[in-house]
């Protein structure tokens, strides 16, 4: 699919759920949309767990 296919997509979901559920529902879309597009993109560029752990260690020194 094209980037802006997948746009689109994106963007009629958090239409439905501001129009249905209101603004909560619209942040919660978007919120939970950006944090599949930011695992899914760690996953296609070969992340692995090891990069979560190490970046969970160095916010503790």
């Amino acid at each position: 699919m094209s980037t802006a296919f997948m746009g689109m997509i994106a963007g009629m979901a958090l239409a439905f759920a501001g129009y249905f559920g209101g603004f909560g529902a619209f942040l919660l879309v978007a919120a939970l949309g950006g944090l599949g597009w930011a695992l899914g993109r760690w996953a296609e560029t070969g992340g692995s767990v090891r990069d979560v752990r190490d970046a969970f260690e160095r916010s503790r020194r």
